[in-house]
């Protein structure tokens, strides 16, 4: 495929998983630390086990940055357990929120305020911070215009012959954003109505709403963050890494003639 074809058919991906599902009101959490910290514990786990991490911080009383900062480590290590690499992740949000503390007055807000590509760095350079967390922090809590690539973009994006697998993150996000350009600015002038009620008991990955879920944003940042949700939803429920279920799944219709390409 070409450049222009790609775009052109992740649109229509965009388009079909949208009016099948609705909104999906990414990212589950009541404030923007509690996004970052959910980026943080997601690695390498499923999203069941981080919302049982998150829940002991909650009950706890301890999911915010103050919270974090008054804990002892060896305490936030018991509380984060379920999430698995429990040690680390523990570390990892101790190194977010010290950092913070030097450089930002230990304001989130005033950290989140800064340039895209001033952020993306900083927040790179963090430890155990890779591509994908850095940018689910950015579009998730920060609001900013950066798609995420995760393991289940990849998938579909291979079985659906429109790039490997292995291609690079940065192409993959650059294809995404190019793609999606459009259509913010299409529901920008005049946004997509869905039915008052989607007509499947399937809705993706669509959780409740909540307060950061349902925070005020641009059209770009807000059609990057229902891509993200919609991929989530299809990788789950039927682009699964073992027994894909194509017959079921809303992006049967793209899949190529021969069917979907078996991953490298």
């Amino acid at each position: 495929m070409t450049p222009e074809q790609q775009q052109a058919e992740i649109r229509k991906y965009y388009e079909a998983l949208y009016r099948a599902w609705g909104a999906q009101r990414w990212w589950p959490a009541e404030t923007a630390f509690e996004v970052v910290v959910g980026a943080y514990l997601t690695q390498n786990t499923a999203w069941t086990n981080v919302e049982k991490a998150l829940a002991n911080l909650r009950s706890a009383g301890i999911l915010s940055l103050a919270g974090i900062r008054r804990t002892k480590r060896s305490r936030l290590e018991i509380l984060l357990r379920p999430s698995g690499y429990f040690r680390q992740k523990a570390q990892r949000l101790k190194t977010f929120v010290a950092f913070l503390d030097k450089h930002y007055r230990g304001s989130l807000q005033l950290f989140l305020s800064q340039p895209t590509e001033k952020l993306r760095e900083q927040l790179l350079s963090l430890n155990g911070v890779g591509r994908e967390t850095a940018d689910s922090i950015l579009l998730y809590a920060g609001n900013h215009p950066v798609f995420v690539v995760d393991a289940y973009t990849r998938r579909i994006l291979e079985r659906h012959a429109i790039l490997p697998a292995s291609a690079d993150y940065e192409k993959i996000r650059r294809v995404f954003q190019l793609a999606l350009e459009p259509t913010a600015q299409e529901q920008k002038d005049s946004p997509v109505k869905l039915p008052d009620r989607i007509e499947s008991d399937v809705r993706g990955a669509a959780h409740a709403p909540s307060a950061m879920s349902t925070s005020k944003r641009t059209a770009l940042v807000q059609v990057y963050n229902e891509m993200h949700g919609l991929i989530v939803g299809v990788g789950k429920l039927y682009c699964r890494k073992s027994k894909p279920n194509c017959e079921q799944c809303p992006l049967r219709p793209f899949l190529p003639p021969e069917g979907p390409v078996k991953q490298s």
